[in-house]
């Protein structure tokens, strides 16, 4: 049976509400024609999708077992042009694999044993770069800058938690769910495979507003917010904290031992009004405060 046939047969199901067909996700190289007054007036934009494989959740003891950048031409209105050839390298975390990690990404100690990231390659890559994008950047973005410092000084988005998949309809925003929600898989767990399944959703409509997904990230990405430390808030007030969002920190990371919330920044004076008001009993303190922006956003330094 040719390609063809089954492609005829694909057609054929999805005409029947009974069904529903989900195609591998193809190779892909461009997403748009190229723009030509774009990119002469300089307003064309690089980025890269990044993912990371790793020895496990905590990037203050664990460490990246594979690589994988994968950069792209987009436009400030969210359109992706050109994708380029990327980078996919193991790494040998000096630590044994466990069985889990190997399970989960198929990674074994053989594989990795002696490899080595290029920093030379990461540094042609990410140095031309505005703006890396990861699902779950508050994950990657602490590994990747373990493994170079140039991933410190880039504005990164997340792909996660900075699109409305839920507002617009979607029950989850696990990469394999939105692939399938959008009609495609692909090769999970590993590191190209996931970059390539995530610009391929970025460069969809959104079901809901029909904007595209990556006009999403980019605006949220450019929001400023403000985290609140309310530090010395009494014990009592912390259920309410929690209602509010607010999250705990233990101070063992060197910032403060407190609860604290991030807002936008226009929101910033009706939050201290409500801590002033709820939390501190009529006299607001002086809390510390950070600008997040997305230069630090998700970054262990932030």
């Amino acid at each position: 049976m040719t390609d063809q046939d089954l492609e005829t047969l694909a057609l054929t199901l999805e005409r029947d509400q009974n069904y529903r067909v989900i195609r591998r996700l193809p190779e892909i190289s461009y997403y748009n024609e190229p723009d030509t007054a774009l990119e002469e007036s300089g307003e064309m934009r690089r980025g890269i999708f990044l993912d990371v494989e790793t020895t496990g959740l905590d990037s203050a003891t664990d460490q990246v077992i594979e690589l994988a950048l994968v950069p792209f031409d987009f436009a400030p209105d969210g359109r992706i042009f050109r994708l380029y050839k990327g980078y996919d390298a193991l790494r040998d975390p000096g630590v044994p694999i466990t069985p889990e990690i190997t399970r989960l990404t198929g990674i074994t100690d053989q594989m990795v044993s002696g490899k080595a990231l290029d920093t030379a390659r990461i540094e042609d890559i990410v140095t031309p770069a505005h703006l890396v994008v990861a699902h779950n950047a508050g994950f990657d973005r602490p590994f990747a800058e373990q493994i170079h410092p140039l991933f410190a000084s880039k504005a990164w988005g997340c792909s996660m938690a900075e699109v409305p998949w839920r507002d617009e309809g979607l029950e989850g925003a696990k990469l394999e769910y939105l692939a399938y929600r959008y009609g495609f898989f692909y090769d999970a767990h590993r590191a190209t495979g996931d970059c390539l399944a995530g610009i391929h959703l970025l460069a969809q409509e959104l079901p809901e507003s029909g904007g595209l997904a990556l006009a999403s990230l980019l605006a949220n990405a450019r929001r400023k917010t403000i985290r609140i430390w309310a530090e010395g808030s009494p014990f009592d007030a912390k259920d309410k904290l929690k209602v509010r969002h607010y999250r705990w920190n233990a101070g063992d990371d060197g910032r403060p031992k407190a609860w604290y919330c991030d807002v936008d920044e226009s929101d910033l004076e009706l939050e201290l009004a409500y801590l002033r008001q709820e939390v501190f009993g009529g006299r607001l303190p002086k809390l510390p405060m950070d600008t997040i922006t997305a230069f630090n956003r998700y970054s262990s330094r932030a």
